[in-house]
């Protein structure tokens, strides 16, 4: 692993999508949402992207300067469409629309359509919550999971998230996929060539695999059988079937469908904390909660029990003093596309 700071690696990524026609602003979104989530430790969603997102730009499958756009509005409701945008950006946008309207009634949701794979929904929850706010997130993608019994793709992981704000220098942050595992920790082991645990995804036959390159081929299993299969469903319908999007395998692949756009669809939900309760007093409380969760019993061996959320900022924290660590494989991707793009690649590897 070779490690970089924070900020030379969103100059990288931005200054990369500026050379393929993404405007200077969008750019700056972009390239912060994908260095968030390796910040937090999710480098399945961080810059390891980049190359994907580039190459569809490229072929004409996302549109770099795409405007979002509202197609409905009805008191705290909009239902937007992204334009085939990317994902990062429109969402972050949505959000910024979505926040006054909040801060002015107490709730405002928003569907999203035309858009495309928009990396870890607790960016934007994370966001949200530095306001004061809860964000429930939720989005399809491509297909990836098969219903429970059945042993072709037809969900996408499908995750669901929100952030709570907490005085303890990190959110509360449940980000998590209806699938046993996100697919992308599946293809960081295909690039690896290493295998991947029993239990996590079927062959193209339905049949168990440790196989990284059977599993693509095949299906993610849904995390708790059937209750998986469940929250995929409702996640589908609240981010696909509502919004307009594509639904299950009509959504296109990011990295397989290089001839036709994803129109992946969203669901916001966003609470004003200030609505239900003095933010204070809600900070008081769920501090509280905390506190009493990790004064539980704990099991042999066990230091510290953790909350959710508490990892990812351990993680930041580190990667903050340390740099950020990027895959051989990364690295050369953005090397060459940087090559490719007469983008200097400035960054100085942090010091051991």
């Amino acid at each position: 692993m070779h490690t970089y700071s924070k900020q030379e690696l969103q100059d990288l990524a931005k200054n990369l999508a500026i050379g393929v026609h993404v405007p200077a602003k969008d750019a700056q979104i972009f390239a912060e949402a994908l260095v968030d989530a390796d910040m937090q430790g999710v480098s399945t969603h961080g810059i390891s992207r980049l190359n994907i997102y580039l190459q569809r730009i490229q072929k004409g499958l996302i549109v770099p300067n795409a405007q979002l756009k509202i197609d409905r509005q009805l008191g705290s409701i909009l239902t937007l469409d992204a334009g085939n945008g990317l994902g990062q950006i429109q969402a972050r946008k949505a959000l910024d629309l979505l926040l006054p309207i909040a801060r002015r009634n107490g709730v405002a949701a928003a569907t999203i359509r035309n858009s495309q794979h928009f990396g870890a929904l607790s960016y934007y929850c994370n966001l949200a919550a530095e306001q004061g706010f809860i964000l429930l997130a939720m989005t399809n993608c491509e297909p990836a999971m098969s219903p429970e019994g059945g042993c072709q793709a037809f969900f996408g992981t499908n995750p669901i998230a929100a952030s709570f704000p907490t005085g303890k220098r990190f959110n509360v942050k449940i980000d998590l996929s209806t699938s046993t595992i996100a697919r992308g920790n599946i293809i960081a082991a295909q690039k690896k060539n290493t295998p991947i645990p029993l239990g996590w995804a079927l062959d193209h036959n339905g049949d168990p695999t440790t196989d990284a390159q059977e599993a693509l081929l095949g299906t993610v299993l849904t995390m708790a059988g059937h209750k998986g299969y469940a929250l995929a469903l409702m996640v589908e319908i609240f981010s696909s079937v509502l919004s307009g999007a594509a639904i299950g395998p009509s959504i296109g692949s990011m990295y397989k469908d290089l001839d036709r756009k994803q129109d992946v669809g969203h669901f916001f939900c966003l609470f004003n904390i200030a609505a239900f309760m003095n933010l204070d007093d809600f900070i008081q409380r769920i501090d509280e909660t905390i506190d009493r969760i990790k004064a539980c019993r704990k099991r042999p061996g066990v230091e510290e029990i953790l909350v959710p959320g508490e990892r990812s900022a351990k993680n930041a924290h580190t990667h903050s003093m340390q740099g950020i660590p990027i895959s051989k494989e990364t690295l050369g991707e953005l090397q060459q596309w940087c090559t490719q793009l007469n983008v200097p690649f400035n960054c100085q590897e942090a010091a051991s």
